[in-house]
């Protein structure tokens, strides 16, 4: 059988091709795809997400790594639609109306996926009727924003309050990032949490989530 901790050690040292080549290996075998994703692909990104916050690891590694993950993650997606393999929460994700920046967002989508969640991914200058529309037909149970600039760091307000006025705000977390942002920001405008890096992100969200 083959081994999750190597899956794991190659997800963290970025190793794409044998991700998927142990993944392949592992799906032939009849490996629980639940077991196979925990335990060797998160539990790797897992450490990613750790050595990132420690600054023991930087962007370049991290996206390596995301990579590597998600050279396993094509092999087991199709195996979704079957119902044998249960991901995490589903993610609205995006860049708020007016701001194209998008390398933040983009890091945390990754490390989000790369911890389970499900991620959808709008882009970059999305309004806030978009980022509701999408939340309601996906039945998702987090949105998150992210904004670069100080003139559109209002459009999450105006995101969240298009939430309530749609009935949905009791019903999803609301988390937001971006550098000009702070925990006080986030409060005021009335999000559940605040981060202010991707390996933050995925922490705050599970403990939001438990």
């Amino acid at each position: 059988m083959v081994d999750l901790k190597i899956i794991a050690k190659s997800v963290i040292e970025g190793e794409d091709k044998e991700v998927g080549k142990l993944v392949q290996e592992a799906i032939d075998e009849g490996m629980e795809l639940d077991k196979l994703l925990n335990e060797g692909l998160i539990a790797g990104m897992n450490v990613v997400g750790e050595q990132m916050r420690k600054h023991e690891m930087f962007i370049p590694e991290v996206l390596r790594s995301a990579n590597a993950m998600s050279a396993g993650m094509e092999l087991m997606s199709p195996l979704l639609a079957s119902g044998q393999l249960s991901l995490g929460p589903k993610v609205v994700l995006g860049t708020v109306k007016g701001d194209l920046h998008d390398i933040g967002k983009n890091l945390v989508g990754m490390m989000l996926k790369g911890a389970g969640f499900q991620v959808l991914d709008l882009g970059v200058d999305i309004p806030a009727a978009k980022f509701v529309q999408v939340v309601e037909e996906e039945k998702a149970e987090v949105l998150a924003m992210s904004a670069l600039l100080t003139t559109t760091m209002p459009e999450m307000g105006n995101t969240i309050e298009a939430l309530k006025d749609a009935g949905l705000k009791e019903k999803i977390i609301v988390i937001v990032g971006g550098a000009p942002l702070s925990l006080e920001y986030a409060s005021k405008i009335g999000a559940d949490g605040y981060a202010r890096d991707a390996a933050r992100a995925v922490e705050k969200l599970r403990e939001l989530k438990h």
